[in-house]
């Protein structure tokens, strides 16, 4: 449910407006340096407060409760905490009986019969996503040489980001955006077909986060129109080179040893200033709703450095699984 991985594995808590959020890592290995500075790069690319993001700030500092002794990993399980101050929960209480349009309000208030902690979303909150954000700089500092990079290709239909922004705040509205994904230095052999692919293992990642509707490698739905002579790549050097990366770096769910790179498509932010129409469920009647609280505009513009973590994440269990990472980092 709300754990993944195989060897390294991540367990994520926490709720939007209540005590806080954080992430337990277990099957890090022992010996790996690690500092609450490490987490600052990261931490600052996901911070709301710029154009087109949610004024919420919180200080988003790491609190390392176990799993760390001498600024080195232990080898025992790894959790890490943030704190929630800044929260407005007022903002929420109305929103009880009129489910948001987009939001989990609705399935989260059935499948808990009404328990669910509603405040900015509760468990299903993209604040949740510091946690993989932090598990993700760990996973990085594993990998290496390999590197995992993104690039917003687009936002709101439009390939100038501030024109874009302009636009949605302009009219008070949300939108989306897609992203792209490329991890450099690649092994080849990780991934274990059938159920456990590289694309199987990252999709089933990339899909937990919060916002992501749609992921295609490669050449992706691009190859429903090329020959197969075209989609296929062809073999240049022994190292497993390829002279183009339809691909995506994957072939029978194995890591080739080119670049993988996949797109992701983040959909508009479901909190919009527009008017919208909901069912007010306790007098099954249709009303207007206008939400009210601090929200991103472009949501895409904050999930780049999500992305990353989340394949770091994969990259790491995947190579752990092939016995690339050992028990003690460095050996």
């Amino acid at each position: 449910m709300n754990t993944i991985g195989k060897l390294f594995r991540i367990s994520i808590f926490g709720e939007s407006h209540g005590t806080g959020v954080g992430i337990t890592i277990d099957g890090c290995p022992a010996g790996l340096p690690l500092c609450p500075d490490d987490f600052t790069a990261d931490f600052n690319r996901r911070r709301s407060g710029s154009k087109g993001t949610t004024p919420r700030q919180e200080a988003d500092v790491p609190k390392i409760i176990s799993g760390l002794f001498n600024d080195h990993t232990t080898g025992a399980p790894l959790t890490i905490v943030f704190e929630n101050n800044n929260t407005r929960s007022r903002d929420y209480a109305s929103l009880r009986e009129t489910p948001r349009p987009g939001h989990a309000d609705f399935v989260a208030l059935k499948k808990y019969s009404g328990y669910e902690d509603y405040r900015g979303g509760g468990h299903f909150s993209g604040r949740l996503t510091l946690g993989i954000v932090a598990a993700g700089v760990i996973a990085k500092k594993l990998i290496a040489p390999v590197t995992v990079a993104t690039e917003i290709l687009e936002i709101g239909g439009m390939k100038d980001l501030e024109k874009a922004i302009d636009k949605a705040v302009e009219k008070q509205d949300s939108i989306g955006g897609i992203i792209e994904c490329r991890a450099t230095g690649m092994p080849v052999g990780i991934g274990e077909p059938f159920f456990d692919s590289v694309e199987a293992v990252l999709s089933h990642m990339i899909f937990s986060i919060p916002a992501i509707k749609g992921l295609e490698f490669g050449a992706g739905f691009a190859a429903a129109k090329m020959w197969g002579s075209e989609h296929n790549d062809k073999l240049i050097s022994t190292d497993g080179r390829t002279a183009t990366n339809n691909a995506g770096g994957i072939n029978g769910g194995i890591s080739n040893g080119n670049d993988l790179v996949f797109r992701v498509v983040v959909k508009p932010t479901s909190s919009t200033h527009q008017k919208q129409r909901t069912m007010n469920i306790k007098t099954g009647e249709m009303q207007d709703l206008e939400i009210e609280g601090r929200h991103d505009t472009c949501i895409a513009l904050r999930i780049p450095v999500v992305i990353e973590a989340a394949t770091a994440i994969v990259i790491a269990d995947l190579m752990m699984q092939e016995q690339r990472i050992g028990r003690v980092f460095g050996k």
